[in-house]
């Protein structure tokens, strides 16, 4: 069954991580690769933060919870972080929809989209993958 206690509390780690991520991005990562570069890696950076928060999840969470819940928890994040990322980005932080928008443009060369890809399908492909390795139940 999805925990959604315990699932808020790993997205807000996670928003945690995105946000030093952001930090490190404009301050380390922009000044030696640029903008566009930066986006990328510090984008990637990201992805790969939460593959380990959802490995952690899933190990703790998914042999107790299943398959489901695994899917309801990254779909739980992915809503929680869109909505944050508008919600906040437009009415907090005063960007326009278009701004927001336009991390979202693969054409141009924006590759966030892959951050709620991975926050949607990582707790289930983690589970898949301790399942694999014998490190949870199967059939959970």
């Amino acid at each position: 069954m999805f925990s959604p206690a315990t699932a808020t509390l790993f997205w807000c780690a996670l928003c945690a991580a995105a946000i030093a991520n952001g930090a490190a991005r404009e301050l380390w990562l922009v000044p030696h690769l640029g903008v566009g570069a930066a986006h990328v890696v510090s984008t990637l950076l990201l992805c790969g933060v939460i593959w380990l928060a959802a490995l952690l999840y899933a190990r703790r969470k998914g042999a107790a919870q299943g398959a489901r819940a695994m899917w309801a928890t990254g779909l739980y994040w992915t809503a929680l972080t869109v909505a944050f990322e508008f919600l906040f980005g437009h009415y907090v932080a005063g960007h326009p929809w278009q701004r927001l928008l336009a991390d979202y443009d693969l054409t141009a060369g924006r590759v966030w989209v892959l951050v709620p890809v991975v926050l949607a399908t990582g707790p289930r492909l983690a589970l898949w993958r301790l399942q694999r390795r014998g490190w949870a139940k199967r059939g959970a």
